[in-house]
C-alpha cells in the first residue's frame, strides 16, 4: 500500500470506492465502450476532474481495477487460507489457483477484454512473474518430469485467452470452469 493510500482522507478514500465501483458496473452493463469519463462521473456522484487528478485517464481508471484483482488475488495466494492460501497440498493450491483465477476473469470479463486492448498495465510483468513463479513451483513439486514453466504459462493462457471470454458472455462459465479444472487435473495425473 503506498504512502498516499495510507494517509487518504476519508472523503477521498469515498470518492476512490465509488468511481471504481462505476466503472465496473458501466463495464458490466455496457462494456468498455460504455466507460466514459462523464458516464462515470454521474454514476459516482463526483466531478470529471477528480477522476482524471485521482487515476489521469480512462486508462488509469482501468489499470486501477485490474490491480485491485490481482493484488487481491496474489495476497490470497502468499497468505490466504489454504486452499489457496500456504498450507495445503500443491495439488489443491494449483487447482484452487485456477479456480480464482477464472472467477477474476470470468467476474469481470468486460474489464478484462477492456484491459487486453491496452497497452500492459505499468504492473503486467510483476502480475505475470508472480503467477508464474506460484505455478511452476507448484508443478515442479507435483510433476518434476515436465516443463513447469511452459505448462504453468500454456495452462494459464487458457484462463485469459478469448475463449474464456466468449464462453464467459455466453453464460458457460460454470462449462469453463469445469473445463479448466480438467485440464488443470489432467497436467497433474501421473503419466
Amino acid at each position: 500500500m503506498t504512502d498516499e493510500r495510507r494517509t487518504e482522507r476519508a472523503d477521498a478514500a469515498r470518492n476512490r470506492r465509488a468511481i471504481l465501483d462505476a466503472t465496473a458496473a458501466l463495464l458490466a452493463e455496457h462494456g468498455a465502450a460504455g466507460v466514459t469519463m462523464d458516464r462515470v462521473a454521474a454514476a459516482a456522484g463526483v466531478g470529471k476532474g477528480t477522476i482524471f487528478h485521482r487515476f489521469g485517464s480512462r486508462a488509469g481508471l482501468l489499470y486501477e481495477l485490474v490491480a485491485e484483482g490481482a493484488v487481491a488475488l496474489m495476497a490470497a495466494v502468499s497468505g490466504g487460507p489454504p486452499p489457496l492460501g500456504p498450507g495445503a497440498p500443491a495439488t489443491d493450491r494449483l487447482l484452487a489457483f485456477f479456480d480464482a483465477m477464472t472467477s477474476m476473469v470470468t467476474d469481470d470479463v468486460e474489464l478484462i477484454a477492456a484491459y487486453q486492448a491496452m497497452p500492459p498495465h505499468p504492473r503486467s510483468a510483476e502480475f505475470h512473474a508472480y503467477w508464474a513463479q506460484h505455478i511452476g513451483a507448484l508443478l515442479r513439486e507435483v510433476r518434476p518430469d515436465i516443463d513447469a514453466d511452459t505448462v504453468g504459462a500454456l495452462l494459464l493462457s487458457t484462463v485469459g485467452g478469448e475463449l474464456a471470454q466468449q464462453m464467459a458472455r455466453a453464460g458457460e462459465v460454470d462449462r469453463l470452469r469445469s473445463a479448466i479444472e480438467e485440464l488443470v487435473r489432467s497436467v497433474l495425473r501421473d503419466p
